[in-house]
C-alpha cells in the first residue's frame, strides 16, 4: 500500500480521483493500492520552553537565555490534530512507501517531515513535485516523483529558519518584556517583525522630522513649448528673479535636435510578492488578502503554485504557453494579434538558472467558474500579464532640443509613440495611468530646426522638496524584498532578492503580525506606526535586530543553506551567539527605561476589524504562543 500525505483535504480529494482512490474514509480516501490522507497544514511546531525543563515555564531574568541542547517537536495540542495525526500515523505504520504530497517549498517540506518524524515513519519516501492542481499536472508529477533525499537542503533550511526564529523570537521577546515592559504587557520582538516596523517607524520619522525647502529654476515659453534652463535651482526667489531679468527680450536660439528610438520591455510576469504590490496599488488590497485569493485561485486549478519568488519561468514550459493562451477564451481579443506568429521567447521571461523550486505565477489554461470579485479581480491581473509577455516591446520616439538666451542653456523633451506594443494589453488603465502622470515636457512637440530663433517669455518655476512618503503595505512588501532599498529597476530588484527580509509566502503574515500586536494601523493606504511601536524601536539599541539589511544577510545564508552552500550548524551557531550576546547587553542596562505597549481596541481594515489583545495586570506571561514569531 502506497500512502499520500497532503497539506489539506482539498488537495487530497484531487489527488485522490486522479489515482482512483475513491472510497472515502475517516480522515483519507482508500482505493488502488493507495490510501491518500492530509494535514491541516503544521500539525507539529517546536517545543516551547516549559517543555524542555520546569525552570523555563516561568518568565524570569534569570533564566535567560534559553537555548536547548537538542531541539524537539511535538503536535499542536488542538484536539482535530492529534485525530488526524492518528489516521497517518496508523497508515504509515502499514504502508509500504510514503508518497510526500505537501506544498512543494521549503515550508511545505517542513510541515511534512515534521509529521513522519513525530510518526515514526522508517519507510521509503518519495516526493511529489508539482507546480499546478490540474488533473495533468498532477498525473505528470506522479510519473516523475523523486527521492526524498533531493530535498533535503530545503528541510534543513526550513528548520534552520524555524530554529532560528524560536531562539531569536522568545528570548529577546521575554528578555525585552521583563526588563523594560510595564504592568506584564509583552513586547513582542522577532527576527523579521522588528527590522520591518522598524522601516515603519524610521520612515515615520523622517516624514514628522521634514523641512520643505523651496529653489526657483528659470524657464522659457518658445512657441507654446516650455523649455527649463539647465542653471542649479536657486535658493531664493530674489536671486533667481535678478538672473531671470537678463533675459528678458533676448531671443531663444535652436542649437541642437536629437531623435532617439527606444523600447520598454514588457512587464515581467508575477511573482508573489510583485502580484502583492499590484493587488495592493490597482484596488487596495491588504498582502494577507492578495495571498489568501491567489492561494484559492491555485486550488481551483486556475493559476500556478503562488508561493514563488521568481519572474521567470522554464524552457520547457514554453511549449505549453499556446494551448494555455488558447484555452483563455475570455481574452481572445488580446490574443488576437499574437495569432499567425511564432510566440515570442524572451530571455527576460524563459531562463531556467533563474528558476529554483517554482516558476512564476501564471494562468494554468483551466476555465475559471464562478469566482468572487477578488478572485476575478487578481485572476485578471495574473491573465494579463501573462498575455503582456508574448507582446512587442512597446516602441517610442523620443526627440531632445537644446536651445539657449544669452548665453544660458536650455532644454525640452518629447516622446511620440510608435508602436504601443503591450501597452496595448493594459491600454485602458494605461490611458488612465498616463492622464494622471502626463508631464508637460514630455508632450508631442512641433518641428524644430537647427539655428532658428526667437522671441521667448523667460518666467520663474517653482519648486518645494517634498517628504518621503508613508508606506502602504505595496511599498512594504517591495522595501522587505530589497532590504529597505529603494529600487524600481526591475533588473536590480531581482538581483537584491537574495538579501531581502523574510520569505515571499510569509511577508504578509508578517505585516498582520504588527497590526495584531498593536506596532501599526492603517490611515487610508498609509501605514503608520503606534506608540508602541516608536517605543519599541527607539528601546532596541542592537542593530542586528532593527537592521533590515543585517537581518536580509540572515535570510541569504537560509537560501545558501537551502542550496547545500552553507553549513546549517553555522547559521544556529550565529543565532546562538547573537542572543547570549543581546541578552548580556540589557541586562547590563542600568537605565531603568519602561515602556507599556498599549494595544489599541481595533484598526479598521478592508476585511474587517483586527482582534484586540487583552492582558491583565495581575496575570504572568505562561506560554509563548504568542511570541517568538517571526
Amino acid at each position: 500500500m502506497k500512502v499520500c500525505v497532503t497539506e489539506k483535504p482539498s488537495v487530497a480529494r484531487d489527488i485522490a480521483k486522479i489515482l482512483g482512490a475513491n472510497t472515502p474514509k475517516s480522515g483519507y480516501y482508500e482505493g488502488n493500492g493507495y490510501c491518500v490522507t492530509w494535514t491541516y497544514g503544521h500539525l507539529c511546531t517546536l517545543k516551547e520552553p516549559a517543555d524542555y525543563t520546569d525552570f523555563w515555564k516561568s518568565w524570569r531574568l534569570g533564566a535567560l537565555p534559553m537555548i536547548p541542547p537538542r531541539f524537539g517537536i511535538k503536535l499542536i495540542d488542538q484536539e482535530n490534530v492529534h485525530r488526524q495525526f492518528k489516521v497517518i500515523e496508523s497508515l504509515i505504520a502499514h504502508a509500504d512507501e510514503v508518497i510526500n504530497c505537501g506544498d512543494a517549498g521549503q515550508e511545505g517540506e517542513l510541515i511534512q517531515r515534521w509529521v513522519y518524524q513525530k510518526a515514526g515513519c522508517d519507510k521509503p519516501v518519495r516526493r511529489l513535485w508539482i507546480s499546478s492542481l490540474t488533473d495533468e499536472s498532477i498525473r505528470e508529477g506522479f510519473q516523475h516523483l523523486e527521492p526524498q533525499e533531493k530535498y533535503h537542503t530545503l528541510y534543513i533550511a526550513g528548520l534552520c529558519r524555524a530554529i532560528g526564529d524560536w531562539v531569536l523570537g522568545i528570548n529577546a521577546t521575554r528578555l525585552y518584556t521583563l526588563k523594560y515592559g510595564l504592568d506584564r504587557q509583552i513586547l513582542s520582538i522577532g527576527r523579521v517583525q522588528t527590522p520591518t516596523l522598524a522601516l515603519i517607524v524610521n520612515r515615520q520619522k523622517e516624514i514628522e522630522e521634514f523641512v520643505p525647502k523651496d529653489t526657483w529654476e528659470i524657464k522659457t515659453k518658445y512657441r507654446d513649448v516650455v523649455f527649463t534652463s539647465t542653471l542649479k535651482p536657486f535658493e531664493t526667489e530674489e536671486k533667481a528673479r535678478e538672473r531671470l531679468e537678463t533675459l528678458a527680450g533676448k531671443l531663444l536660439h535652436i542649437n541642437d535636435v536629437s531623435k532617439k528610438k527606444g523600447n520598454e520591455a514588457p512587464p515581467r510576469l508575477f511573482d508573489l510578492t510583485s502580484l502583492q504590490v499590484e493587488a495592493n496599488k490597482k484596488y487596495g488590497y491588504s498582502a494577507d488578502l492578495t495571498l489568501r485569493t491567489i492561494q484559492s485561485l491555485y486550488e481551483k486549478k486556475l493559476t500556478t503554485y503562488p508561493r514563488v519568488d521568481t519572474t521567470y519561468l522554464t524552457l520547457d514550459v514554453y511549449k505549453k504557453c499556446g494551448q494555455i493562451l488558447n484555452s483563455m477564451t475570455a481574452y481572445q481579443a488580446l490574443l488576437q494579434p499574437l495569432r499567425g506568429e511564432p510566440l515570442r521567447k524572451s530571455t527576460k521571461v524563459f531562463d531556467n538558472s533563474k528558476v529554483t523550486d517554482h516558476h512564476a505565477i501564471i494562468p494554468t489554461g483551466q476555465r475559471p467558474g464562478a469566482l468572487t470579485d477578488e478572485e476575478q479581480k487578481v485572476y485578471d491581473l495574473v491573465a494579463r500579464r501573462f498575455i503582456a509577455a508574448f507582446y512587442p516591446d512597446f516602441r517610442f520616439e523620443q526627440t531632445n532640443v537644446l536651445a539657449d538666451v544669452d548665453g544660458v542653456q536650455f532644454k525640452t523633451t518629447g516622446r511620440v509613440v510608435i508602436d504601443h506594443g503591450w501597452k496595448n494589453v493594459f491600454r485602458h488603465e494605461e490611458q488612465a495611468e498616463t492622464r494622471e502622470k502626463e508631464k508637460p515636457d514630455e508632450a508631442t512637440l512641433p518641428v524644430f530646426a537647427v539655428g532658428e530663433s526667437g522671441p521667448q517669455e523667460p518666467f520663474l518655476g517653482k519648486k518645494t522638496s517634498q517628504p518621503p512618503k508613508y508606506y502602504t503595505e505595496g511599498t512594504l512588501l517591495k522595501a522587505m524584498e530589497t532590504a529597505g532599498s529603494q529600487v524600481d529597476d526591475e533588473e536590480l530588484r531581482e538581483a537584491l532578492k537574495a538579501n531581502g527580509i523574510g520569505r515571499p509566502s510569509t511577508r504578509a503574515a508578517i505585516i498582520e503580525t504588527l497590526f495584531k500586536r498593536g506596532y501599526i494601523v492603517r490611515e487610508r493606504k498609509s501605514l503608520r506606526a503606534t506608540r508602541a511601536g516608536i517605543d519599541v524601536i527607539g528601546l532596541i539599541k542592537e542593530e542586528l535586530l532593527k537592521s533590515a539589511r543585517l537581518t536580509g544577510q540572515w535570510e541569504c545564508k537560509l537560501r545558501m543553506i537551502e542550496r547545500g552552500d552553507y553549513k546549517p550548524e553555522d547559521f544556529i551557531a550565529e543565532i546562538k551567539q547573537l542572543v547570549t550576546q543581546i541578552t548580556y547587553a540589557v541586562l547590563s542596562d542600568n537605565s531603568n527605561r519602561r515602556i507599556k505597549a498599549e494595544v489599541p481596541k481595533g484598526d479598521e481594515k478592508p476585511e474587517g476589524k483586527v482582534k484586540t489583545t487583552k492582558t491583565k495586570a495581575k496575570s504572568k506571561p505562561r506560554t509563548d504562543k504568542n511570541s517568538g514569531k517571526k
